[in-house]
């Protein structure tokens, strides 16, 4: 079997032209080189390389033998090269987009344990509750929720959420909790902002998909906002498990009609480039994942345990 070193120095050489340019970029005298392109044209029984004293051609075989062999031989390159990155200290800015509302919930005192952990990181938060455009604004990573559409973005998931309702137990002690999906048409609900007179929410329930029309009184553009609102007694809301978890651990919102639930989403990490992602970025993708894996109460993501403040993804998702 031929020596995979004189494969990878074949392709270095047809990539360079030459053997003093190949030589020159890999610190080798040209002599060795074409010494073991010799040995490697004599163990497959081919030519490869025509030489002259001027210029250098590759063969039919050659060619042929380069295209198949050159995929390969980049990959192991970048295989290394990823390995390099990660055995590097994570170092340099990190600009990170995250929701307007993050550092209301996302806890500083994990920002400064991040810091600690990678003291040669300077960070950058860049929040807003708009989708940011992470190439034209040099955003490094971007934390999302919700159903992402289709992007040449890398999008990592870090935890699976449902939509439910809860309402506060001021609210249901005053208009009596809804025992049926039906009974929501002559509850206050609450919605998002662009909501019109009345609003359909589809859930599924024991017996499949079901529907309800429900006249918001007060809609609200942010899924925090209805959340508050839900929280101080003025109504029903349909909000993701990620961002009530909290609430309903402490008792200061309850689930109603548990048994009904909207379709699932996601909390994602995404990025703009999934080769060579810098060490940086690397670092706070696995420290969030961590967070959210090995969080200490339910937090109703599926599979995993997630802490509370990990609520401040679920951006805009009800």
């Amino acid at each position: 079997m031929p020596d995979l070193n004189d494969i990878s120095l074949f392709v270095q050489v047809v990539r360079a032209g030459s053997f003093a340019a190949a030589g020159r970029k890999l610190g080798m005298p040209s002599n060795t080189i074409s010494r073991r392109l010799q040995a490697l044209e004599s163990n497959l029984g081919l030519r490869l390389l025509q030489r002259s004293t001027r210029q250098l051609n590759v063969t039919a075989a050659g060619r042929e033998f380069f295209e198949r062999c050159a995929p390969g031989i980049e990959d192991i390159e970048q295989a290394s090269a990823s390995l390099h990155e990660l055995s590097r200290e994570p170092s340099g800015s990190l600009r990170v987009a995250a929701p307007a509302d993050f550092f209301d919930n996302f806890s500083m005192d994990w920002i400064q344990e991040f810091m600690r952990m990678y003291p040669k990181i300077q960070l950058e938060f860049l929040l807003s509750d708009s989708r940011a455009d992470l190439i034209a604004e040099g955003i490094d990573l971007a934390f999302r929720g919700g159903h992402l559409p289709d992007s040449t973005l890398v999008a990592r998931k870090l935890a699976d959420s449902h939509r439910g309702l809860v309402a506060s137990p001021v609210y249901l002690e005053q208009h009596g909790a809804p025992q049926s999906l039906a009974d929501l048409a002559t509850h206050q609900c609450l919605a998002a902002s662009h909501a019109t007179q009345h609003t359909t929410w589809k859930l599924e329930g024991p017996g499949g998909m079901e529907s309800v029309r429900v006249a918001p009184r007060l809609c609200i553009n942010t899924a925090q906002g209805q959340l508050r609102a839900a929280r101080a007694g003025l109504g029903v809301a349909l909000l993701p498990s990620l961002l009530a978890a909290e609430d309903l651990r402490k008792g200061s919102l309850i689930h109603v009609l548990p048994s009904y639930q909207r379709d699932l989403t996601a909390l994602y990490a995404v990025y703009p480039h999934r080769r060579q992602l810098a060490p940086a970025v690397s670092a706070m993708i696995a420290f969030v994942a961590g967070k959210v894996e090995h969080g200490a109460c339910d937090g109703g993501i599926t599979g995993t345990n997630a802490p509370p403040r990990m609520r401040i993804f679920a951006e805009q998702m009800a």
